[in-house]
Order: structure tokens, then C-alpha cells, then sequence
């Protein structure tokens, strides 16, 4: 059973769709949309029906945090970690960055990309003597709990990853392919 018609005003509304933008994503015209929410026209049920997945889908990822879709677990490296620990722990977790903390708070990070200009500069020897301090990258950007999770794939697409903080504690990080528990 479906909702009821005069839901989906509101419902489209409370997202910020445009009747333009519903219509597009549906497959219907704007005329009709219109005429839908405004009473004169009873569409087909499955009409309806489109019209009510794609609303619903919508609220799902506006509604989504970035608590929700972050990973718990976080690995970690520290400052007076080597090179040699870092390549290590990525390659153990089959993970492409790693944030590097010292003492509670994040002040760098350690990449793929970042070790590979580091590698090709170095032998397995100078690799663990130098520190994680001389050659991170700067902090991730980091994100309240409650950001809306729909705010962070642009953020995502220009850092390597996320880190996300509930009452000013590292709680989680979110990387590329966390953002696409919002398609699930």
C-alpha cells in the first residue's frame, strides 16, 4: 500500500527536489507532478509508486550522518613511527591511508601516494629510520558526527579520507568507498 497523494509534496519539499528535478528522476513531466500534488490529477499506481521510491530513496541519503556510514575502526600511526611501520600496517590492512596521530590528536597522514615518492628515494634501511613526522601529509579534514553524510562525497573526492569526531574524540574515518554505503 501506498502513501497518500497529498504526502508527496511535503516529502519532496522536506529533501529541497524541485517538481523538475522529481520529474526528471521519475520519468514524468513537471505538468504532471504538479497536477499530482496540487489534487487535479490521480496518477497511475505505478506512477505512484516511482514517484514514492524515488522520495523515499532520497530521504534515506539525506538523512544518512557521517557516523553512520564511517568505519569504527581506525588504524593508527604515530609520529615517531617509521616508514617502514607504515608500509607495514598499509599493506597487513590492504588499506591506501592511515592517519597519523600524536598522542590523542590528529596531525598528519600517510598515503600511498605520499610513500611512493618516498620509496623510490629510499633503501629498506633509511625506511625505518625515518620518521612518520618528516615526510606525512597534512591532517585530514575532520567532520562532526552528525554532518549530513550527502555534505561529505565532495569532501572525500579531495581529501584522501574523512575523520570523523563525536564530542571532540576521533571516533571514525571514512575513505572513498565508505561513501557508497549511501547507494545500499
Amino acid at each position: 500500500m501506498l502513501p497518500r497523494l497529498d504526502s508527496i509534496k511535503p516529502a519532496r519539499l522536506k529533501i529541497g527536489l524541485t517538481q523538475h528535478k522529481l520529474a526528471s528522476l521519475t520519468g514524468v513531466s513537471t505538468s504532471m507532478i504538479n497536477q499530482i500534488e496540487s489534487g487535479r490529477c490521480q496518477p497511475s499506481y505505478a506512477t505512484a509508486r516511482k514517484i514514492f521510491e524515488v522520495l523515499g530513496s532520497l530521504e534515506n541519503q539525506s538523512s544518512m550522518k557521517a557516523g553512520d556510514i564511517c568505519s569504527k575502526e581506525i588504524t593508527k600511526l604515530k609520529t615517531t613511527d617509521s616508514l617502514h611501520d607504515a608500509i607495514k600496517k598499509m599493506q597487513e590492512y590492504s588499506i591506501s591511508q592511515i592517519p597519523v596521530f600524536d598522542g590523542n590528536d590528529v596531525v598528519g597522514l600517510i598515503s600511498e601516494d605520499g610513500l611512493v615518492k618516498h620509496l623510490i628515494a629510499s633503501d629498506e634501511t633509511q625506511r625505518k629510520k625515518i620518521k612518520l613526522s618528516e615526510v606525512m601529509e597534512p591532517r585530514p579534514p575532520i567532520v562532526e558526527y552528525n554532518t549530513p553524510a550527502k555534505t561529505l562525497v565532495p569532501l572525500v573526492r579531495f581529501s584522501k579520507c574523512i575523520l570523523v569526531s563525536k564530542h571532540s574524540k576521533i571516533i571514525g574515518i571514512i575513505t572513498a568507498s565508505d561513501t557508497l554505503k549511501m547507494m545500499e
